[in-house]
């Protein structure tokens, strides 16, 4: 069986398994077999810079769902020591679509969430494939309360392509329990990094995404809604998600220059499928770097400068086509 690839990379991932079988051959030490592989390698090296230098957004966000990209439980193993996971919300019962609890990354004691999607069909089914109940939010809050109260910084890394809509979902209150983390993580009084890992979705991304720095990998998405989600409801068409893409603004790109996002976390040319532990190392160091900065500050300082910067974002466009900035930077307009 070979190797996973999508269609835009099926002719490289082809020559890839070419070169694998070469090498296998060349270790029986023929002259010609050891040519064939070092034109091979260039070959590939060129094709892979061609087809990856310049992804769209609906390649973008297929990278970011690649069967084989690291998930939040590769990176608590890659970069945090020690972690003992919590469990449950002390309401309902625990959601495995969330993975939380406290740790230490480069000697720091911090407290770490995330979204877990599952590798295999077995886990994916598990962890409903990184799509939260309720009480998985709720587990959210009451990590991020602890983190609060040990005066630890929080970490959390988003990854979904939604919270679940199903009824049992509604009937024990999604829309109340995301509410509930905006408003808490709005006015935690700990720093706090979110990073978006793989898929960021609407506001079960947003349910453990309000923070005091928001970082993205450099082949994921950040969105209102889903491609598929957006075709389905502005063309009737499902199918026109690549058109939709490119007009839901969702890549890293996109978003630092729209100023929703602070920062871009790098990836391996190809995706952080093709080395999840180079892209730990890099998440981790970037992470390390984030927090030494925001625990300088104090605990109203960074509540204040959090609000603020949820406050500035966002664009105005005047009935004259004058663009404005943020409503902080229009004193004329009275917000309640």
């Amino acid at each position: 069986m070979g190797k996973y690839a999508f269609e835009f990379e099926r002719s490289l991932v082809d020559l890839e398994e070419r070169l694998e079988f070469l090498r296998n051959e060349a270790a029986d030490g023929t002259d010609e077999t050891a040519s064939q592989v070092d034109q091979l390698e260039k070959q590939i090296e060129k094709l892979r810079e061609i087809t990856y230098s310049n992804l769209t957004p609906w390649q973008i966000v297929q990278l970011s769902r690649h069967p084989n990209r690291p998930t939040t439980q590769h990176y608590i193993e890659s970069i945090i020591d020690d972690f003992v996971e919590l469990h449950g919300d002390r309401v309902f019962g625990d959601d495995s679509a969330i993975i939380a609890g406290l740790g230490r990354m480069d000697g720091r004691s911090v407290a770490v969430i995330g979204q877990q999607k599952g590798r295999t069909a077995r886990e994916r089914v598990q962890r409903n494939f990184g799509q939260p109940h309720p009480e998985g939010y709720r587990k959210v809050l009451r990590v991020a309360k602890l983190a609060e109260k040990c005066n630890l910084p929080l970490i959390t890394l988003v990854d979904t392509q939604g919270a679940f809509p199903g009824t049992a979902s509604e009937e024990r209150g999604i829309s109340q329990a995301i509410a509930v983390n905006l408003a808490a993580f709005s006015s935690l009084r700990t720093p706090i990094v979110t990073v978006t890992i793989g898929e960021g979705g609407s506001g079960g991304a947003l349910g453990i995404g309000v923070a005091d720095r928001v970082l993205m990998l450099q082949n994921s998405y950040y969105s209102v809604i889903t491609p598929e989600g957006c075709a389905s409801i502005l063309f009737g068409d499902s199918s026109r998600a690549e058109e939709a893409a490119s007009l839901l603004k969702l890549t890293a790109e996109d978003l630092t220059g729209l100023g929703v996002v602070d920062g871009v976390v790098s990836e391996p040319l190809g995706g952080a499928n093709r080395d999840p532990h180079w892209t730990a190392w890099e998440l981790k160091k970037t992470l390390v770097a984030e927090i030494d900065a925001l625990v300088v500050s104090d605990s109203e300082e960074l509540v204040e400068k959090r609000y603020q910067k949820i406050r500035s974002i966002g664009v105005f466009m005047t009935e004259q086509g004058e663009t404005i900035g943020s409503p902080l930077q229009m004193p004329d307009l009275v917000f309640p």
